[in-house]
C-alpha cells in the first residue's frame, strides 16, 4: 500500500538538505556558504487505524494522518466516509 492519507490525501514532500560552511557574519566572519545539498523526503504522519462505523455496524481499517484523525473527530467517521466515496466517484 502506498503512504498516502486515505481521507486527506497527504503524500511525500520533496526538498533538500543543505550543508553549511565558514562563520556567520555577526560573529566577524565573511558569511555562511553551502557546501553541499542533498535530496531528501518529507514524510506524512501516517497511522493503520481502525474506526466503528456505526452506519455500517463494523469497523473500518483506514491508513490515516494525524489531521486526518482530527478530521473524523470534528466530523464523525460515517461523514468522512461519504466525503470520500464522493471524491473517488468523481475522479
Amino acid at each position: 500500500m502506498s503512504r498516502v492519507c486515505s481521507v486527506t490525501g497527504k503524500r511525500f514532500g520533496k526538498g533538500k538538505t543543505y550543508q553549511y560552511r565558514g562563520i556567520a557574519k555577526k560573529n566577524k566572519g565573511i558569511g555562511l556558504n553551502i557546501t553541499g545539498s542533498s535530496k531528501r523526503q518529507f514524510r506524512p504522519n501516517l497511522f493503520d487505524q481502525k474506526f466503528w462505523s456505526s452506519e455500517q455496524n463494523r469497523f473500518v481499517s483506514l491508513k490515516v494522518s494525524a489531521h486526518g484523525i482530527r478530521i473524523i473527530d470534528k466530523v464523525g467517521i460515517d461523514e468522512v466516509l461519504k466525503r470520500m466515496k464522493k471524491r473517488a466517484a468523481s475522479v
